[in-house]
C-alpha cells in the first residue's frame, strides 16, 4: 500500500501499485484534467508510470514552468512525425527541446527549405489534433537496434549502440509513429497545443563532426498559448529592428572584417559614443574614491603560472615568442594580476586599505570564430575593470558601496533593475575548501550586510574566488551579464600581496575583483540595441543637426552651430542644397536626437524651429533659448546632478 505525500502535506494511501493518473483522478477531476506529468521523489515522470512504494508527488500543469520545456520536447517529436509522414525516406536523428524552442534534425538527400514549413506546420497541427497518447516501453538493446535498422533508421540504431550498458533503452509510441527517447513525455500530443512555429533551417553535421555527414535542422519555438508565442514573435522581430550590427553600419558607429576577426574598427561616431561612455566611468570611479592604473599588454608566463591562469585560461590566451630573450610572453586576457603587483610595489599599511585601483585594461582573448557575435563577443575588449585591496573586515561595507555605485550608473545608462546571480565554487578551482568555505561565506555575509538578494548559480564562480554576476533586462526582455564582484583570497597568497596591520604584522589582503559595464564593446552593443539606436541626448554621438531650408540662412546656421558647440554640444551642419524634408529624414535616419531647422524667417528673427526625433511638431525658440535648453539636455546625468545643486543656490 503506498503511500503518497502531496506537496501541502497530506498524504493518500493507495491499494497496490498506483500511477499518476489514479491519484490525479483520485484528488479530484480539476487536477485529473490539468496534470500533465509529475515529479515523483524530485524526478520527473510520465504520468503513467507506476509507482510501488511510498514517494513524494508534485504535478505539473502547464502553468509550471518545466511544462514549457516538455511542450517542446514533445513539440519535437510532432515534427518529426509530421516530417516523415510527408517526406517518406527521411531518416530521424535526435531532437531536443532547447531556450525558446526545439530542433530535430534530419537525413534527407534534398535538405528542407522554408518553403516546406505551411506543410508541415500543418500536418503537425493534425497530429496534435488526433491526440495520441505517448506510451513508453522498455526494449533490449539489439531489439532496438534490430528494430530501427530494419525501418532504415540507421542513426538512431548508431545511437542505441554507443549508449551504455548500464542505459535503459525506451521508446515511445504516439499513434503509429514511434522514437527512441528517455522521456518523460506528456500524456499525448494533444497536450502540444497548437502555439508553436518553425522558425529556421540550418545544416549540421551528425554529431557535430565535419567529418560526418551533413544533416538538415529544422528550428521551432513552442509556447504554452498563443498569447506567449506572439509576445516571443514580436520580441523577435523588435530584436531584429534592434540588432547591434545593423544599427551600427546604418549608423556608420563601427564594423567587423577578416583581417582583424573579433576585434572591432570603430568609425568616428561609434568612437564618441565609446569615448562618452568611458569619460562617464572616469568621472565616476574617480568621484568613488578610485585612482586609475595602467598595466602592460604582455607580460610573461612567468606571471600567468604563479597567478594560476596559466593552467585554468591558457587555451583562451594569445601568445608571443621572443626567440632572442627565450621567453614567452602572453597578451593579458584580464588585468588582475598586473594590479596585485601596483600593490606589492612599497610597503602597505592597514591605513592604505581599502585601496581601490581601476584600469580601463585592454584585454584579448581567444573566443573560436563560431562564438563570435558582433562586438557582444569578440577577442579584443576593453574593460572597466578594478580591483579594491581590503580587510576582511571591510569586504561588507565595500560591497555595499559598489552595488550602490553600480545601481546608479546602471539607471544613468536606461537600465532600472537588475537580478543578481551567486556564482559558487567551481570543479577546477585554486585554492583549499577552507579557503573556498572563507570567500563563500564573506560573500553571503557582504550580500546580507549590502541587502542584495540572489539566486545560486552553482560551480560558476572564477577559479580563484566565488562572484556576484550583475544581469541587465533590456527593453524586450532580454538579459545580459554584465557586472561582477568576486572575493578572493587566492590570488594576493600566490602573487605574495602584504600590508602591515595594526598590530605590526605581515598580513594578506582581501581582493576584491569588480566590473560595472564589464566589456566596454558589450554593453556598447546592448545599449545600442536598448535604444534602437536612438540613444539619449548625452549619449548621442551627434546630438543636433542644424539643417538650413534656404542659403540665406547659411551665416545664422553656421553661428548657432559655434554657439552649440562652444556649449558642449556635437552638431552636424547641414547645408547641403537638399529640400528640408529630405534633411530631416537623412538625420531622422541616423537617429539625431534634434534638428534645428533655419529659414530666412528664422535667421531675421534670430529664432530657431527645433524638431524632435519622431515628431513633426516643431518648437519655435529664442537663438539663446535653443542653446542654453540642448546644452543642459547634452549634460551627462552625473555632471548635471552636481551642476543641480549650485543652480538651487544660485
Amino acid at each position: 500500500m503506498p503511500a503518497i505525500t502531496l506537496p501541502d502535506g497530506s498524504v493518500r494511501q493507495f491499494d497496490g501499485t498506483v500511477t499518476g493518473t489514479t491519484i490525479a483522478a483520485a484528488i479530484g477531476p480539476g487536477l485529473a484534467r490539468a496534470a500533465l506529468a509529475m515529479k515523483v521523489d524530485g524526478a520527473l515522470s510520465d504520468l503513467s508510470r507506476e509507482i510501488a512504494a511510498d514517494a513524494a508527488v508534485v504535478f505539473i500543469t502547464r502553468k509550471d514552468e518545466i511544462a514549457l520545456e516538455m511542450i517542446r520536447h514533445d513539440c519535437a517529436h510532432v515534427l518529426a512525425e509530421a516530417v516523415q509522414e510527408l517526406f517518406p525516406g527521411t531518416q530521424v536523428t535526435i531532437g531536443p527541446s532547447i531556450e525558446n524552442g526545439f530542433y530535430y534534425d534530419f537525413a534527407r538527400d534534398i535538405p528542407f527549405t522554408t518553403e516546406d514549413f505551411p506543410a508541415i506546420e500543418a500536418k503537425m497541427r493534425e497530429i496534435v489534433a488526433r491526440g495520441a497518447p505517448f506510451l513508453r516501453s522498455v526494449v533490449e538493446r539489439e531489439e532496438a537496434i534490430s528494430f530501427f535498422q530494419a525501418k532504415g533508421e540507421k542513426y538512431k540504431a548508431e545511437l542505441i549502440q554507443d549508449l551504455p550498458g548500464s542505459e535503459t533503452i525506451t521508446l515511445y509510441t504516439q499513434g503509429d509513429w514511434i522514437d527512441l527517447c528517455r522521456g518523460p513525455h506528456m500524456r499525448s500530443t494533444a497536450d502540444v497545443g497548437t502555439a508553436f512555429k518553425l522558425m529556421k533551417v540550418a545544416g549540421a553535421y551528425w554529431r557535430g563532426d565535419h567529418r560526418n555527414a551533413m544533416l538538415s535542422r529544422i528550428y521551432g519555438t513552442a509556447w504554452r498559448d498563443q498569447k506567449e508565442l506572439d509576445a516571443h514573435l514580436h520580441m523577435l522581430e523588435e530584436a531584429e529592428k534592434r540588432d547591434h550590427r545593423r544599427i551600427g553600419k546604418d549608423m556608420q558607429l563601427f564594423h567587423l572584417q577578416e583581417e582583424a576577426t573579433g576585434s572591432v574598427f570603430w568609425h568616428p561616431k561609434g568612437w564618441r559614443l565609446y569615448q562618452t561612455a568611458e569619460r562617464y566611468m572616469r568621472r565616476r570611479l574617480e568621484a568613488a574614491g578610485y585612482d586609475e592604473i595602467k598595466t602592460p599588454q604582455l607580460v610573461d608566463r612567468v606571471l600567468w603560472e604563479k597567478s594560476g591562469h596559466w593552467d585554468n585560461y591558457r587555451a583562451n590566451m594569445f601568445l608571443v615568442r621572443v626567440d632572442e630573450d627565450e621567453k614567452t610572453l602572453a597578451l593579458k586576457p584580464m588585468n588582475c594580476p598586473g594590479a596585485v603587483l601596483v600593490f606589492g610595489q612599497g610597503l602597505r599599511s592597514y591605513r592604505d586599505l581599502p585601496m581601490r585601483l581601476a584600469e580601463f585594461g585592454q584585454d584579448h582573448r581567444y573566443e573560436p570564430s563560431g562564438a563570435l557575435h558582433g562586438i557582444m563577443r569578440v577577442r579584443a575588449f576593453q574593460q572597466d575593470d578594478a580591483h579594491i585591496f581590503c580587510t576582511e573586515d571591510q569586504i561588507g561595507s565595500e560591497t555595499i558601496r559598489f552595488v550602490e555605485l553600480l545601481s546608479s550608473i546602471y539607471a544613468d545608462f536606461g537600465f532600472e533593475s537588475f537580478r543578481v546571480k551567486f556564482s559558487t565554487r567551481p570543479d577546477v578551482r585554486a585554492g583549499s575548501d577552507a579557503v573556498w568555505d572563507k570567500a563563500e561565506g564573506a560573500l553571503e555575509k557582504a550580500c546580507a550586510e549590502a541587502g542584495v538578494e540572489y539566486t545560486i548559480n552553482p560551480g560558476e564562480g572564477a577559479f580563484y574566488g566565488p562572484k556576484l554576476e550583475f544581469v541587465l533586462r533590456d527593453a524586450i526582455g532580454r538579459d545580459w551579464q554584465c557586472g561582477t564582484l568576486q572575493v578572493d583570497f587566492v590570488l594576493p597568497e600566490r602573487l605574495d600581496a602584504e600590508y602591515v596591520a595594526e598590530d605590526g604584522t605581515r598580513r594578506r589582503p582581501v581582493m576584491l575583483h569588480r566590473a560595472i559595464l564589464g566589456s566596454f564593446e558589450r554593453f556598447l552593443g546592448i545599449t545600442i540595441e536598448q535604444y534602437a539606436g536612438r540613444f539619449p541626448m548625452w549619449m548621442s554621438p551627434q546630438q543636433v543637426a542644424v539643417a538650413t531650408i534656404v542659403s540665406d540662412a547659411d551665416d545664422y546656421a553656421r553661428e548657432l552651430t559655434d554657439a552649440l558647440k562652444a556649449a558642449g554640444v556635437q552638431v552636424v551642419l547641414d547645408l547641403t542644397n537638399q529640400k528640408i524634408n529630405a534633411k530631416i529624414r537623412t538625420h531622422s535616419l541616423q537617429h539625431v536626437p534634434a534638428i534645428a531647422v533655419l529659414g530666412r524667417k528664422e535667421a531675421e528673427t534670430r529664432t530657431v524651429a527645433l524638431r524632435r526625433l519622431g515628431g513633426e511638431a516643431q518648437e519655435l525658440l529664442s537663438f539663446a533659448e535653443v542653446v542654453a535648453r540642448l546644452a543642459a539636455e547634452a549634460t551627462p546625468p552625473d555632471i548635471a546632478r552636481t551642476r543641480a545643486p549650485l543652480a538651487q543656490t544660485a
